[in-house]
């Protein structure tokens, strides 16, 4: 069964939407990222492909309000609410909210331990302090939510209870580094993944992603690894339903 642990099912990103959900023959975790989405969240989950995780985005840390993280708690235990995400550090664009970045990503980081949630983690040229932070909490269970940080950084987040979301990015001639972290970690460490709208697979990198695409990520896994498709594909699933506890027999 394939998995796509992460992507974003929201209408304003598709005019097709139902139409990309009835392509992908498995199953969907869709993200939020801040007020509005999360409570789109709640309304693609009626579908029963679809899960969903709850969260703040570290895009949003100037304009979110505590009682945002307020109805996240509410929901957390929903029905088909399986984590809190997609939340982290993001310092590319702004460095000058680092200390409020911190203060929310560990905010959401307690609140899933206290329900037991795992943590899909957002972290782009912050890579140090997201580690640090998450060191201070290893209890907690943690995605890192396309990765593209370096074997070494992976092999250190392997203390923690942690796997690596992997997604179109292995596909593209500049992939290096990604393809070097698929190739040497255990694949029970690895789950597939989309980004959807974003970062499309080569063939179609430039164009609009979608979930069917997780099937291509699980091919270049696969000859990365030196595996089946099939095997690529059933032990991933396997990865995701332990780590989001997915009521889902295969």
């Amino acid at each position: 069964m394939l998995i796509d642990t992460h992507c974003h099912l929201e209408e304003e990103y598709y005019d097709n939407l139902e139409e990309v959900i009835e392509r992908m023959p498995g199953i969907m975790i869709t993200a939020g990222c801040d007020s509005r989405t999360n409570k789109e969240v709640l309304e693609r989950i009626k579908k029963d492909s679809i899960y969903g995780v709850i969260g703040i985005h570290p895009e949003f840390v100037e304009s979110y309000q505590e009682s945002d993280l307020k109805w996240i708690e509410d929901h957390i235990n929903d029905s088909k609410i399986v984590g809190i995400g997609e939340v982290g550090l993001d310092y590319h664009y702004d460095e000058t909210t680092k200390e409020k970045q911190k203060e929310l990503f560990e905010k959401q980081i307690i609140l899933a331990q206290k329900y037991n949630k795992t943590v899909v983690v957002h972290s782009r040229d912050a890579i140090m302090d997201t580690y640090d932070i998450m060191m201070k909490y290893p209890d907690v269970k943690y995605v890192l939510h396309c990765y593209g940080s370096s074997i070494e950084m992976a092999e250190r987040f392997l203390s923690l209870h942690i796997r690596f979301g992997i997604g179109g990015v292995v596909t593209f001639k500049n992939g290096t580094r990604l393809k070097e972290v698929v190739k040497k970690l255990p694949l029970a460490y690895l789950l597939l993944e989309t980004d959807s709208p974003y970062l499309s697979p080569e063939p179609f990198r430039g164009m609009k992603n979608e979930p069917s695409n997780t099937d291509i990520v699980a091919l270049k896994i696969a000859e990365i690894k030196g595996l089946s498709k099939e095997e690529v594909i059933h032990t991933t699933a396997l990865n995701a339903i332990d780590q989001f506890d997915l009521p889902i027999s295969l």
